[in-house]
């Protein structure tokens, strides 16, 4: 299945010269999200994977549906001050700043083997503090999946030592 043909991109989005790759409109058909998250459960399967991480939000309607056609717990990754638990907090870089990502201390134990999700590899930053988190637990990161790879913004330059899968590529 061709599956850009059912991301719409919206041009100068959130700012101009942004050419934004919108999944919503995978979602919205019932067989390609299917077929999407059916992919990325198939590049999971013989990774003897315990449990699933993701970060918000776009992390959840990945790796929810991906949990439950695998019948494994999810993990989500949210911004600081979302989560009501004690919480382990990682920092990392944006263009213009940093941000925090916060998950649930004992969420995930030592030796859970990890599958982490998100629609789109980007620069990286995100996924590689949530690598931070899941490794700091004690959890072995068995495979990273995303939608989408930006590849002109070198984001899997920083997940060379990780099994990392892409249904598309821009």
């Amino acid at each position: 299945m061709d599956f850009k043909k059912y991301v719409t991109v919206v041009e100068n989005f959130p700012k101009e010269g942004i050419r934004f790759k919108d999944i919503t409109t995978l979602m919205e058909d019932g067989e390609a999200y299917k077929k999407a998250i059916d992919k990325m459960v198939h590049f999971a399967q013989d990774k003897d994977i315990d449990i699933i991480v993701g970060p918000e939000a776009r992390g959840f309607v990945v790796g929810c549906p991906v949990a439950y056609a695998m019948g494994k717990g999810f993990v989500p990754v949210r911004k600081a001050g979302k989560l009501p638990r004690e919480v382990l907090e990682v920092d990392y870089g944006l263009e213009y700043g940093k941000d925090s990502l916060n998950i649930h201390k004992g969420s995930i134990r030592p030796g859970q083997r990890v599958l982490i999700t998100d629609d789109l590899l980007a620069t990286g930053g995100t996924i590689e503090a949530t690598i931070k988190m899941v490794e700091k637990m004690g959890g072995i990161v068995a495979g990273i999946a995303f939608m989408i790879e930006l590849s002109y913004l070198d984001g899997a330059d920083r997940l060379q030592d990780y099994d990392v899968f892409t249904l598309m590529t821009y």
